[in-house]
């Protein structure tokens, strides 16, 4: 017998559904926290994500941090661009599963849109600005990082470590799917399907960066350290030190791109 539930058979609808209503409800559910995130504003009345200038972090359901960016285009214009898959390079080249990311941490650098507006040099020094920013945040994050590293390709540039601006970071998953979601089980399938799929960008692309098969590296640290925990578990016992992974001997530093 044929399902009744709605959207099932969708020839039988006299008219097309709306965009938003296509994706799956779990993203829905997601897409709709991300907009409560982008709108959120702070004791001055402006919106976080209005700031054109920023950096941006990612963290997954352990409040591990993923990855960190920076922009000049709006903060809101580029998380919504990594967090719906609208092909940027982290999500394209398959560096970053959306749906590992449980939460979003952004620093908002209102001066530094001021500053910029300044001429081309007020300008240059604004993407100085920034870039201290970006490494600060990264270095930040590795140091959170139970493993010492994460999941950018291209670290940013070495630049003078500042003190960060106030920060806004948002849960981007209700309670219900970070139970379900949050799965280890869950988290071991889609982990290894995000290495598989990683895996043959490097293999059908060939030449790739050395930062792209460094993330590789580091994803399949994530997997194995998230597979053993979860048999610790099982068995009862202990859950495995993050320490019995030597991150630092598989892929050397990540302080700086030694590439560029």
């Amino acid at each position: 017998m044929a399902s009744k539930g709605s959207g099932v058979n969708p020839s039988k609808s006299s008219t097309a559904p709306s965009r938003s209503a296509l994706p799956a409800p779990d993203v829905q559910r997601f897409r709709s926290r991300l907009g409560e995130f982008l709108d959120e504003r702070d004791d001055c009345g402006r919106k976080w994500a209005d700031s054109q200038w920023g950096v941006y972090a990612f963290y997954d359901f352990d409040g591990e941090p993923i990855y960190v960016g920076q922009t000049n285009e709006q903060l809101r214009t580029r998380v919504r661009r990594h967090l719906t898959n609208q092909r940027t390079d982290a999500v394209a080249m398959r560096v970053l599963d959306v749906m590992e990311v449980a939460e979003v941490e952004i620093w908002p650098l209102w001066h530094l849109a001021e500053q910029a507006e300044g001429g081309k040099e007020a300008r240059d020094q604004a993407r100085r600005a920034l870039d201290s920013y970006e490494y600060s945040a990264y270095l930040k994050a590795i140091e959170a990082s139970k493993f010492k590293a994460i999941l950018n390709e291209k670290i940013p540039p070495v630049s003078p470590r500042v003190e960060m601006r106030p920060s806004l970071r948002f849960s981007l998953v209700s309670e219900a799917d970070r139970r379900e979601l949050g799965h280890p089980d869950i988290r071991i399938a889609r982990r290894a399907e995000t290495i598989s799929r990683l895996s043959d960008v490097v293999r059908e692309r060939g030449e790739v960066s050395d930062g792209l098969r460094r993330v590789l590296v580091i994803q399949a640290i994530r997997l194995a350290f998230l597979s053993a925990e979860r048999l610790a578990y099982v068995e009862g016992r202990p859950s495995p030190s993050p320490t019995a992974i030597d991150s630092l001997e598989l892929i050397g530093s990540v302080l700086s791109d030694e590439s560029t």
